[in-house]
């Protein structure tokens, strides 16, 4: 029996290596296969046959909504399912993929325990989780997701909750006067370079833009609940110019730190790092940076 194949295709080689780890961990039959573009993806699609693609919508010399036109136009792939994986969650792009014969979306950032959903959903409308089933132990296709790597990676809360202690630990949470929350003072927002939407597995915030150079940014949010992990997948939106375009940078949180030099600190200073290799996105970032991040983009402190 032939085992289960899978074609991964983006250009960030971050991302490609935690969709494979977590297929892998998960699926442990399965075969993984990687492309690092549209057209890279499109000649290894006319020498094998795969059973799923999971695709970025934007990469470099073709996109996945191109690769995914050409996929549907050749009978051989006709009933094979293809998942669009991106940050693009415009209800006008998920009508394109829609119409374009796309099977599914995942929205970038991604739990481990969305990615897994998608897939088994996918297989088993082709008939391929049973497959995988019979090739592997029930409990690893079936079961749990379970604490890979993937998880930690992308966030993914559930994994992280059955790990966790029963009770805080001095270090996680700091005991703090009983007065304490009338008493505080009010804290002024960080002033920065301007503002963007940071969106994680958890949701989305605004982020001030302290600094931002072509490998990372760094960024201030507001602290909450859950904390923002190191490691942790996650897409940068930005805005400029009078046409509000937009940037959707895929990256991932290198460092996590209080913004104040205590432990109630009311921000979080962030360092996030780029993943993207699309020239597109590339020759954005170099206009804004030019620009100094001018201030007519942005609303500083708002």
């Amino acid at each position: 029996m032939n085992k289960v194949s899978v074609l991964v295709v983006d250009d960030a080689s971050f991302i490609r290596d935690l969709v494979k780890k977590g297929l892998r961990t998960h699926f442990p039959g399965i075969v993984t296969e990687e492309a690092v573009n549209g057209r890279k993806a499109q000649q290894m699609l006319t020498r094998h046959r795969f059973d799923l693609v999971l695709c970025d919508w934007e990469m470099p010399e073709m996109s996945g909504l191109e690769l995914l036109e050409w996929y549907r136009a050749q009978e051989a792939h006709k009933g094979v399912p293809f998942i669009m994986v991106t940050s693009r969650g415009d209800k006008e792009n998920v009508v394109q993929a829609i119409q374009a014969g796309v099977t599914d979306y995942i929205g970038k950032p991604f739990s481990n325990e969305q990615l897994i959903t998608k897939v088994k959903k996918a297989l088993a409308r082709s008939g391929k989780l049973d497959q995988l089933a019979a090739q592997a132990p029930t409990r690893a296709v079936l079961g749990g997701t379970g604490n890979d790597s993937l998880a930690a990676l992308t966030g993914g809360r559930p994994e992280a909750a059955s790990v966790a202690p029963a009770a805080p630990t001095p270090r996680a949470v700091a005991p703090a006067p009983a007065a304490a929350p009338a008493a505080a003072p009010a804290t002024s927002k960080p002033a920065g370079k301007g503002q963007g939407q940071l969106r994680l597995a958890s949701g989305t915030q605004t982020c001030i833009i302290k600094a931002l150079s072509l490998k990372e940014a760094l960024l201030v949010v507001r602290r909450g609940e859950p904390l923002p992990q190191v490691m942790e997948s996650a897409v940068l939106d930005l805005e400029q110019g009078e046409r509000a375009e937009t940037a959707r940078l895929n990256g991932y949180l290198h460092a996590v730190a209080a913004f104040e030099p205590r432990p109630d600190s009311e921000w979080l200073q962030l360092t996030f790092r780029f993943v993207d290799s699309d020239p597109q996105k590339l020759d954005y970032l170099s206009r804004l940076i030019a620009a100094g991040t001018a201030q007519r983009h942005y609303s500083p402190g708002a």
